[in-house]
């Protein structure tokens, strides 16, 4: 009994010694497990301030390119220099200068509408009293300030010896030099008859709303 009883008290003693160690080491396990659980802590909160600089940093030429992207429909008015040419086989022809209104509205960045009214003195035997016409217009834009534009509609010419109407279309192009603010210049052949045709070339200013 005595040989069974030193090696059961070697056995307690060396539980009891384990247990004591065990019961030292949890609070140093607890204590270190603290920071490392601060540190990943604070590690998601810069992981996640981070993500959130990026996508700020991303939503902001976003910001930036919506604010200069312009709102649709779009009116706008303008005035031109208007510079034409009566070529008549059959009968008399004549060219001056004179001055042209234009109004209309754009659709979006492609389409819109146009029309004019001009009127002009005269260097010959034909003068232009008025014109006026509607136009659907195509527009080709190559970057956000420069654009190209078709227009083809239908126009009213009253000279002081006739009046006319017929198929019109031309081409021209257009230069924002301010927000509102765009100059541009086009060529109409305004009536295209098989003995005359009415053509002018303009230059103006054009302001949107």
């Amino acid at each position: 009994m005595k040989l069974l009883a030193v090696p059961a008290a070697v056995v307690m003693v060396g539980a009891f010694a384990s247990s004591a160690q065990a019961q030292q080491a949890q609070p140093q396990t607890q204590g270190q497990v603290q920071p490392q659980a601060q540190t990943q802590g604070q590690a998601q909160q810069g992981t996640q301030a981070q993500a959130q600089q990026r996508s700020q940093a991303q939503a902001q030429p976003r910001t930036q390119h919506q604010g200069q992207m312009p709102m649709y429909p779009q009116g706008y008015i303008g005035a031109d220099a208007m510079f034409w040419d009566l070529s008549n086989d059959a009968g008399p022809s004549g060219d001056s200068a004179g001055l042209r209104l234009r109004g209309g509205a754009q659709f979006n960045e492609f389409f819109g509408v146009e029309a004019h009214l001009g009127t002009g003195g005269s260097d010959g035997p034909v003068e232009l009293d008025h014109l006026i016409g509607v136009y659907g217009k195509g527009i080709v834009p190559l970057s956000q300030e420069f654009r190209l534009y078709g227009l083809a509609g239908i126009t009213e010419v009253d000279f002081d010896v006739d009046r006319q109407d017929g198929i019109s279309y031309g081409a021209g192009a257009e230069f924002d030099i301010a927000p509102n603010f765009s100059v541009g210049a086009d060529y109409m052949r305004y009536l295209d008859r098989s003995d005359h045709t009415f053509d002018a070339a303009s230059v103006g200013l054009r302001y949107r709303f």
